[in-house]
């Protein structure tokens, strides 16, 4: 008899369900063996009673909500403890789980033969219909690079995420008694390790962290990433050889550069981190070697060997007897001793000295032996160079304001700079830069300020000076609001020798974060490149200038909607002015991992940038928990930077078109009301803010120990001081995700009711303009995560008359936003298209929901004088587990 047939979708989420069954009950074993069976059969209750809670219709939810409440009130502190530790490693675990099952889809898909998913390096060469020259061009001016920021929502702690590396590396492993004793072991030592710190991270923390993805992922994948891109091509167009293209991917970070409202950044931290960084690579680098001598070892007796080769193995330094006939070895032997000597001026002449082995290789007909560790060697030292990563500067244009004023006052140049209005501060900044001169005197004394930022400037220069220009190459300003903003940067960088009239050395990079800076960035850019001094800057970097673009605090000032239009219309602005002044537009997203930030799936993000904007160039950042997410995983870190790179060709190089003047005439009118509808609640509505630091853990969360940075840019309590990243965390936190959804259903539906068009228009809109697909895609995400049973819970945490005033208006919003959002989709339920996200979504709703409902006891006994610094530590383990369960929370 024939085998029944089974569905190979549902053979495929079997091994998911296996994986996740198998991790959950070594889990519960462990808490068994360690807390007892009581401890692991009331989670168990625990977890019932929560999806009791959830599924309860009208009439069930209130004995539910009972039930759980008084299942919570009676636990004491030591057993809540257990209970948070025990949903937050159970949410870890489903993340691991599903990172190695989309692992496993994708590598069974490309053995299969199937036709090449979106998002590949091998579709996007299918669609972008150029010739092999063409495509090399391409790459010779491509600029490609995720970066890493540190920021208050980043809760891994080194130990567990080694911990959780390693569980990863296990669960691909096929399933064997040894791999389940040892994933057993692996559960019993993360169980056993403190999910928190016992102190606030410093930066030299955050340093360490950041440089943990560098040895996890980037060092390995990065070199193999290439080397797949340079097999497709040379597939794609029957090359004689794998081509060698140059290193338009890299990895940038924020950690160590960013001062903007940081007072623990400074010269001393920028100068740990590019030490750190230097040893990590250069370590890195002197392992490889001595692997590498030890693989060449090729006898000159057996073949004739290159001239050049025999040349350089003379000049090596390597005289031992037992090398004597091994050339090859013998250059890698001396290139090992002149690195660890530190005799290498540039990475360029350690690349120059490895390619002299490539060559020979190939010259001898061994050319196979110059793949693998050789080449992989190669394209490390041309990414990572002798500094890992480029560290980017930032620092907010106020204090550069500050700073220069004091420069000037005490040059005596300029006694009330600040007090200049903007055409005199710009024409006295330019007449000041025409010039070498520096403005600070060893001889006097300045403000604290002045010597923080001066020093950090030189410890760029110094750096650049040790490691190469690429070391700190960019300087960004945070909240640029005028040309003069842009030009004092320059006097500063001049005063470390990284400016000289008529050229720098780094890429001054402006920040527009609200919707007005927005609206005004191309008429400021405008400005700047008709300034001959800021246009010889730029003419001096290439006739290439970056800018960069804040999704968070745009959105934090005007809702999800307007902010995302008001980001695609600045991009066409600076697109409009850049070709005005001949200058090359590169494009720096600010992106968070919340869709309130700007987050959400990166290939559909690239693919709806407007036509002609990406051309090749594309920077965003990686934050927080997304960072883990994405990159703790090397085979999934490196699909995630195919994606980047993928989705960055295939933008610059097949057009989808702009949507049209009626398209962006109609997201003009529903920004518009969106902006209204947003503003309305969060600006105009009395006590908001009060509602919002009582409805949701935002002053838990800033005193949580997962950042350097404080919550907060000033000590003001409204929303405009408030740190966009903290604001969207919070609201994520009480399940509300407002910042990425509110106000697009009023907008919709006044724009309905007053005949402005017709629903047609809005789902043709869908259908077929990038833009507007990717802003539903997203808002249909955050719609799925949002929960209104357990916000509302939340919102009794405020004061009755705020509560009344506020929630049912989050409420109508939300059902006005979730029937616009079908209506324009066609679909009847969140995440139609996207089975597998929603599949993932609801498994995470048994551990996900009582973290929030033991938040919420934890937070009223907290806020009703419980100081137990074990009720403490309790919620921030949920304030932990709620994020690791969310992904992408703030």
């Amino acid at each position: 008899m024939d085998a029944p047939v089974r569905d190979a979708e549902e053979d495929k989420e079997q091994l998911l369900r296996e994986d996740r069954r198998l991790l959950g009950r070594l889990l519960g074993d462990v808490i068994a063996e360690q807390e007892g069976a009581a401890a692991r059969d009331r989670i168990e209750a625990i977890r019932q009673s929560a999806v009791r809670f959830r599924r309860s219709g009208a009439g069930e939810a209130a004995p539910a909500k009972d039930e759980l409440e008084s299942r919570l009130d009676a636990l004491p502190i030591e057993d809540t403890l257990r209970v948070v530790r025990a949903f937050s490693y159970f949410s870890q675990l489903l993340n691991i789980a599903e990172d190695a099952h989309q692992n496993r889809r994708r590598r069974a898909h490309a053995q299969s033969g199937s036709p090449r998913r979106p998002g590949s390096f091998g579709y996007a060469l299918e669609r972008a219909a150029k010739s092999s020259a063409e495509f090399l061009e391409f790459f010779e001016r491509a600029r490609v690079s995720p970066v890493l920021t540190a920021h208050p929502t980043e809760v891994q702690r080194q130990s567990i995420l080694d911990c959780e590396h390693e569980i990863a590396r296990l669960v691909a492993l096929v399933p064997s008694p040894a791999r389940e004793q040892a994933l057993h072991a692996e559960i019993l030592r993360l169980w056993l390790t403190a999910m928190l710190r016992l102190s606030k991270l410093t930066v030299s923390d955050e340093i360490t962290n950041a440089l943990a993805y560098f040895r996890l992922t980037f060092l390995s994948e990065i070199p193999r990433l290439y080397s797949d891109l340079e097999e497709a091509l040379r597939s794609r167009f029957a090359l004689a050889k794998k081509p060698w293209l140059p290193p338009f991917l890299t990895v940038g970070t924020w950690v160590g550069g960013d001062r903007d409202g940081n007072p623990n950044v400074g010269p001393e931290a920028l100068e740990t981190a590019t030490a750190a960084q230097s040893q990590l690579i250069l370590s890195h680098y002197l392992e490889e070697l001595q692997l590498l001598g030890r693989e060449l070892g090729l006898s000159a007796r057996l073949m004739p060997t290159p001239g050049e080769v025999l040349e350089a193995a003379e000049k090596s330094g390597d005289e031992s007897v037992h090398h004597k006939d091994e050339p090859y070895r013998r250059i890698a032997y001396g290139i090992h001793s002149r690195l660890a000597a530190s005799k290498y001026g540039a990475a360029a002449e350690l690349l120059a000295d490895l390619d002299v082995i490539a060559r020979g290789l190939e010259g001898q007909g061994a050319g196979l032996l110059a793949e693998g560790r050789l080449r992989a060697l190669r394209r490390k030292v041309s990414v990572f160079g002798f500094h890992l990563a480029p560290i980017d500067l930032r620092q907010s244009s106020d204090v550069h304001a500050a700073t220069v004023a004091e420069l000037l006052e005490c040059a005596g140049v300029e006694h009330g700079y600040e007090a200049l209005d903007e055409p005199r501060r710009v024409a006295l900044l330019a007449r000041e830069l025409a010039g070498p001169r520096p403005l600070r005197s060893p001889h006097l004394a300045y403000s604290s300020r002045v010597d923080r930022e001066l020093g950090i400037v030189a410890a760029a220069a110094g750096a650049n000076l040790r490691l190469g220009r690429e070391a700190v190459s960019k300087y960004v300003i945070s909240h640029c609001e005028s040309v003069s903003d842009l030009l004092e940067v320059g006097v500063l960088l001049r005063e470390a020798g990284l400016l000289r009239p008529g050229a720098v050395e780094v890429d001054v990079i402006p920040l527009f974060e609200s919707i007005a800076d927005l609206e005004r960035c191309g008429a400021i850019m405008d400005g700047a490149f008709s300034q001959r001094v800021y246009r010889d800057w730029v003419r001096s970097r290439g006739d290439e200038q970056e800018v960069m673009l804040g999704y968070s605090d745009s959105n934090k000032d005007g809702g999800y909607l307007s902010s995302s239009w008001s980001l695609y219309k600045a991009t066409g602005d600076l697109m409009r002015v850049c070709a005005k002044h001949g200058v090359r537009l590169r494009l720096f997203h600010g992106r968070g991992g919340s869709v309130g930030r700007g987050g959400g799936p990166s290939y559909e993000a690239v693919l709806s940038q407007p036509p002609g904007s990406v051309a090749g160039a594309l920077r965003l950042t990686e934050q927080g928990e997304v960072i883990a997410s994405k990159y703790a995983d090397p085979e999934n870190g490196r699909h995630n930077l195919e994606i980047l790179a993928a989705a960055t060709l295939e933008a610059s190089c097949v057009a989808d078109g702009d949507g049209g003047a009626r398209r962006a005439a109609i997201m003009e009118e529903l920004s518009a009301l969106a902006l209204a509808a947003y503003r309305s609640l969060v600006r105009d509505t009395p006590g908001f803010m009060d509602y919002f630091r009582a409805a949701t853990p935002f002053a838990e969360i800033a005193s949580l120990n997962i950042g350097s940075r404080p919550a907060s840019r000033t000590a003001g309590q409204g929303l405009d001081e408030l740190r966009a990243i903290p604001w969207v965390f919070s609201w994520s936190q009480c399940r509300l995700m407002l910042p990425g959804w509110y106000g697009f259903g009023t907008a919709v539906s006044q724009w309905l009711e007053k005949k402005r068009g017709a629903l047609e228009e809005l789902r043709e809109m869908h259908r077929g303009w990038p833009f507007f697909r990717a802003a539903l895609s997203n808002l249909d995400m955050v719609l799925a995560k949002t929960d209104l049973g357990i916000a509302s819970r939340y919102a009794e945490l405020a004061p009755a008359a705020l509560r009344q005033a506020v929630f049912p208006r989050i409420e109508a919003e939300w059902g006005r936003t979730r029937e616009q959002l079908l209506a324009i989709t066609g679909a009847s339920e969140f995440l139609a298209d996207n089975p597998t996200l929603a599949r993932s979504i609801r498994n995470r709703f048994a551990y996900l929901d009582p973290l929030n409902h033991i938040q919420l006891a934890l937070l009223r006994r907290y806020r009703a004088g419980d100081s137990d610094e074990r009720t403490v530590r309790a919620i921030h383990l949920t304030i932990n587990g709620i994020a690791a369960a969310l992904r992408n929370s703030g």
